[in-house]
């Protein structure tokens, strides 16, 4: 496994997170943002992964834009 393959594989895990959706996905299975902020609970494991999920949400444009550049990269190679 390359250094490529690895990068690609984070920005594939970085556009999975950025495309779920709080209130169909989220929300029901008790993974909120409000719930766990409410709580306390962000220095569990579940509230750093919350954190996580919604900080990939915030970053979808430069998500777009390492998209775009990947899938231009792969074209000319």
């Amino acid at each position: 496994m390359g250094l490529w393959t690895l990068l690609e594989g984070f920005l594939l895990l970085a556009n999975a997170l950025a495309i779920l959706n709080e209130e169909r996905f989220l929300a029901p299975k008790g993974w909120s943002f409000s719930e766990v902020s409410t709580s306390g609970g962000a220095k569990t494991l579940k509230g750093q992964i919350i954190g996580l999920i919604y900080a990939a949400q915030y970053l979808r444009v430069p998500l777009i834009v390492l998209n775009a550049i990947t899938i231009l990269m792969l074209d000319c190679w």
